[in-house]
C-alpha cells in the first residue's frame, strides 16, 4: 500500500545546495543537545571559512554527527544561520553572568556596584572576545554582513541586538543612566567599534597582543562617556 507523498517546502534562498534529505533518526542525544552542538559546529565554520563554508554537510561533519542530522533539527540554511545569533547571545550571556555553557539569560542578571566594577567587568569581556572568543565574533560579524543582505535574516539579529542592549540597559540604570537605553546604543557601538578594530580592522594583524590594563582604560572612558550622554 503505497502512502501519499508529503507535500514540499517552500523554496528557501539561504538552504545548503548540498544538504541530504533529512532523516528522521531517533535522537542518541536531547534535541537541545544537539541543537547546541550543531549551532557550535556552524559558529566554527563560519569564522575559518565565511558563510560560503556553512553547508548541512559541514555542519555534520564539524559537530561529529551522522549526516543528515544538521537536516534533521534545522531543515533550512536560514533556521541554521538563526541557531548561530541564538547562540552567540547565550555564549556571551553566559560569560557576562560568569557562567559556562550559555543555556540562556538567567531572570535577574547580575549587575556591577558600581562603575569600577562595570569597567573591570566589561573589559573582561573585551579580553575574551579577543582571545579565545575571537572566532566567535568574527562568526558574528561575518553573520550580521549577511542579515543585512538577507531580510528574512534580520529578524533574528535585530533580537539578538536587542537582548544584547537590554543587558547594556541594566547595567547603566543601576549605574545612573537617566536614559540607559541611549547610553547602552552608544556602549553597543563602541564596543562593536573596537571588537572590529582589533579583530578585522586595517591594524588588526600589527597590533599587540590585547592587555587586560588597557583594556580596563578604554571601558572606563567608554563607561564615563556613555553615562554622560544618558544623563
Amino acid at each position: 500500500m503505497s502512502s501519499r507523498p508529503r507535500p514540499a517546502h517552500p523554496p528557501d534562498p539561504h538552504r545548503s545546495p548540498d544538504h541530504p534529505a533529512p532523516s528522521q533518526p531517533e535522537p542518541a542525544a536531547p534535541a537541545s543537545d544537539r541543537r547546541t552542538l550543531i549551532a557550535d559546529a556552524a559558529i566554527g565554520l563560519v569564522a575559518s571559512a565565511g558563510l560560503r563554508g556553512l553547508t548541512h554537510r559541514a555542519a555534520d561533519a564539524a559537530a561529529g554527527l551522522p549526516a543528515g542530522s544538521t537536516s534533521y533539527y534545522f531543515r533550512t540554511r536560514t533556521a541554521l544561520i538563526g541557531a548561530c545569533y541564538q547562540r552567540l547571545v547565550e555564549l556571551d550571556f553566559a560569560e557576562y553572568d560568569g557562567g559556562g555553557g550559555g543555556e540562556g539569560p538567567p531572570a535577574e542578571p547580575p549587575v556591577p556596584p558600581d562603575r569600577e566594577a562595570a569597567a573591570s567587568l566589561f573589559a573582561g569581556l573585551l579580553y575574551r572576545w579577543l582571545t579565545v572568543g575571537r572566532e566567535r565574533q568574527l562568526a558574528r560579524f561575518e553573520l550580521s554582513l549577511e542579515a543585512a543582505r538577507s531580510p528574512d535574516l534580520e529578524p533574528e539579529l535585530q533580537r539578538a541586538g536587542r537582548a544584547a542592549r537590554a543587558r547594556a540597559a541594566a547595567v547603566l540604570a543601576a549605574l545612573g543612566a537617566e536614559r540607559p537605553e541611549e547610553a547602552a546604543e552608544l556602549l553597543a557601538a563602541w564596543t562593536d567599534g573596537i571588537l572590529y578594530d582589533r579583530l578585522a580592522g586595517a591594524l588588526a594583524h600589527s597590533r599587540p597582543a590585547p592587555d587586560p590594563a588597557e583594556l580596563t582604560r578604554t571601558t572606563r572612558r567608554m563607561l564615563d562617556a556613555a553615562l554622560s550622554a544618558g544623563a
